[in-house]
């Protein structure tokens, strides 16, 4: 009797452990972020201050300067900003060489997944070597004529657990398109492969 509750408390702690795990992963990532960014941008602790004189942190404030600032800039880029003259910050931005690597790397990056051309959105299985063995990628270009590879084209493969990835070059003829969305094959991608087929 005894061996039978202690395999019952083992069984509900593993149960529990994979309910609760999970959720409390996600929520402690969302507000650690959330948290870490409003800290970080929270202007009111440079010009208000308590009652014994020490700043006062005004949660949310930071998040909300942030979302204010986004939604100004794009406004006024959308509105006011002309063809020219994005044009000339884009060159003078293309002047400053550690600036402009850093800078066009993380624009690309973003747009491929908030912009109006999404990248990430074509899931791809490639054929890695002759036994068989396949991945599961991104097609992020497809035509490669301007680089001298007219029969190649460029898949994006994310880590698992990760955010980082790994941009290859393989010829066309191995890459299979996949009979999934996109969201599910990054799932399925960062997860290891446990989750993402539904």
């Amino acid at each position: 009797m005894k061996k039978f509750t202690q395999k019952k408390i083992l069984y509900y702690l593993i149960k529990g452990t994979l309910v609760t795990v999970p959720v409390a992963g996600a929520i402690f990532l969302i507000v650690w972020v959330f948290a870490s960014l409003d800290n970080a941008l929270n202007l009111t602790t440079h010009f208000l201050e308590d009652e014994q004189g020490h700043p006062l942190y005004i949660p949310g404030i930071g998040i909300l300067t942030v979302l204010i600032i986004l939604i100004l800039v794009g406004v006024v880029f959308t509105t006011f900003v002309t063809e020219p003259i994005r044009a000339w910050l884009k060159r003078t931005i293309d002047k400053i060489p550690l600036f402009n690597t850093l800078h066009s790397s993380i624009k690309d990056f973003t747009e491929a997944f908030v912009g109006d051309a999404k990248k990430f959105n074509e899931p791809v299985l490639v054929l890695v070597n002759e036994t068989g063995l396949r991945k599961i990628g991104f097609l992020t270009q497809r035509d490669l004529h301007k680089i001298g590879l007219p029969d190649d084209v460029i898949v994006y493969f994310p880590y698992s657990y990760s955010v980082a990835g790994q941009v290859v070059v393989v010829k066309a003829a191995h890459v299979q398109r996949l009979d999934m969305s996109a969201t599910d094959a990054m799932k399925l991608v960062v997860s290891g492969g446990v989750s993402g087929i539904d």
